[in-house]
């Protein structure tokens, strides 16, 4: 599945993705030619595996995420941008570290994650300029005198109530 979540990945966005692992060189080089990762570290240590991180978001000076389920996985997920723990058999201080937990441990709920994530911001972004514009457009009515203050109150309200229930097509 992993492959084909990066795909899903990069269709939302995502264009960099490395593999960094305290498993040995052999076997990373393998999964990451596999699932077409574009940097691979093996045989990192919690800190190196920190370092690598920091030095990934100096380059890319965009988000960096984080996916990782073990002990030495905590303080890279602390480190990232956004850190995401798989934890129905990660362990806890990986769970605890992370901004984000799985209580499934399934790749493709890193993709679904992302989606979500931006999805959410898309509207609230919209819903935040859908509710001051009309509010401006509304107070710049009512300086002019064309609407009383209770009404002013009560359309405040129902621009309120719209903004909300266009909050709610989150998924």
């Amino acid at each position: 599945e992993s492959k084909q979540t990066l795909g899903r990945l990069r269709d939302l966005g995502v264009d960099r993705f490395v593999l960094i692992s305290g498993d040995r060189e052999a076997s990373v080089s393998a999964v990451a030619n596999e699932v077409g990762a574009d940097a691979f570290y093996a045989s990192c240590t919690p800190e190196q595996k920190m370092q690598i991180l920091r030095e990934e978001q100096a380059l890319t000076k965009g988000t960096v995420v984080a996916v990782g389920d073990g002990i030495n996985d905590a303080p890279a997920l602390a480190s990232a941008t956004v850190g995401i723990a798989m934890g129905a058999y990660g362990s806890a201080i990986s769970a605890e570290a992370a901004d984000i937990v799985l209580l499934v441990d399934d790749i493709e709920k890193v993709s679904q994650t992302i989606s979500i994530s931006q999805s959410t911001l898309r509207i609230a972004k919209q819903s935040i300029w859908i509710g001051m514009g009309l509010s401006l457009i509304l107070m710049g009515i009512a300086a002019c005198g064309y609407i009383e203050p209770a009404i002013g109150a009560l359309l405040q309200e129902i621009i309120d109530f719209a903004v909300i229930i266009n909050a709610l097509r989150i998924r």
